[in-house]
């Protein structure tokens, strides 16, 4: 019996259960006790070699995580926490905003809680040029290649960003589309946006497309509301588009409310292709199109190499996970 089959007894999250054996707070009355049902009538007892491993180790792994409105990085790092809660490594996580420096914030993390590793979830490849030789730990980059730093301590696990960009444009030029807007992150600072960004264009010369970057692109945060307003402004500058592709799927969600207001459809009047394959996409009407990485992937390898580097010292690998295009229902082909 391990903590995964009191959560799948209970039918609640490995994280809740683990909480729950651990006694902290933050775990509502009825599901503590539905838990503690279970771990009596299955006479459960926490596994003492992984419990005494995290006693030895002051602050185990931690976890630093790059903006709080991105709704991929909450799935992910749910199973990252399900693959560390059975180790005896503690899980450290800390949230820094987008326009935050996540290095210098692990930087401070390593000196004053002396973790044994590091996984960031989202990153800024320049923070990690200029300040990553502070960090004497083993790491992980998340979502994000690490392959020409260099550095023999980071390791990384991300999706081909820009090929799965050039497949959602391909996808569109295929529904007889060419008139496409972009909505996506800032690639002065954020590399999987430029790498997304790079694969769009990469689409448009391949099929002798002109692509006016001031007049098709606009850049905004992973969110909502700011999905939302780049949307506007796109509309604003292409009133005869008649596609959207978004780096993201909460900025494509926030995007069709904008198209909507304005009193157009999805997808007749504007097809509306996202990225990430988030949840709550599969539950929209219509449904959304989408790239769809596969975050189970990208946490469990992610995992494995910063065990393997923590435990065996071993050198930094790169890994790239596969991806998939969902067509959902947000596009269809152009009329003529």
């Amino acid at each position: 019996m391990t903590i995964r089959d009191i959560a799948r007894e209970s039918g609640y999250g490995v994280t809740t259960v683990s909480r729950v054996l651990n006694d902290q707070p933050n775990v509502s009355d009825e599901a503590r006790e539905r838990i503690l049902e279970v771990v009596r009538r299955t006479n459960f007892h926490l596994n003492s070699n992984a419990k005494r491993l995290k006693q030895q180790t002051s602050t185990g792994i931690a976890v630093v995580v790059k903006g709080s409105k991105n709704m991929l990085f909450p799935s992910i790092l749910e199973q990252v926490q399900s693959h560390l809660v059975d180790t005896g490594y503690a899980c450290l996580i800390n949230y820094v905003d987008e326009d935050d420096n996540e290095v210098e914030e692990a930087a401070r993390i390593c000196r004053e809680l002396r973790p044994l590793g590091i996984l960031f979830l989202g990153g800024d490849i320049e923070h990690f040029e200029s300040g990553f030789l502070h960090i004497s730990v083993p790491c992980v980059l998340m979502t994000g290649s690490a392959f020409d730093l260099g550095f023999d301590s980071l390791s990384s696990v991300t999706t081909d960003d820009a090929f799965a960009a050039e497949c959602a444009i391909e996808h569109l030029l295929a529904l007889g589309h060419s008139k496409i807007g972009v909505l996506g992150g800032f690639i002065e600072s954020s590399y999987p946006s430029l790498q997304r960004y790079r694969g769009c264009i990469r689409a448009f010369e391949r099929h002798r497309l002109n692509f006016d970057a001031e007049c098709q692109f606009v850049a905004s945060r992973f969110s909502l509301s700011d999905g939302y307003a780049a949307m506007e402004r796109l509309l604003d500058r292409m009133p005869d588009l008649t596609a959207v592709f978004a780096m993201s799927d909460v900025t494509a969600i926030g995007a069709i409310r904008a198209i909507r207001d304005r009193g157009s459809r999805v997808p007749e009047d504007i097809s509306v292709v996202g990225f990430d394959g988030i949840e709550m996409g599969s539950f929209l009407t219509p449904k959304l199109a989408t790239v769809r990485q596969d975050g189970e992937a990208i946490a469990s390898r992610s995992v494995k190499l910063l065990l393997n580097a923590i435990q065996n010292d071993s050198a930094a690998a790169h890994e790239i996970v596969p991806f998939c295009f969902s067509p959902g229902e947000s596009a269809r082909r152009l009329e003529a």
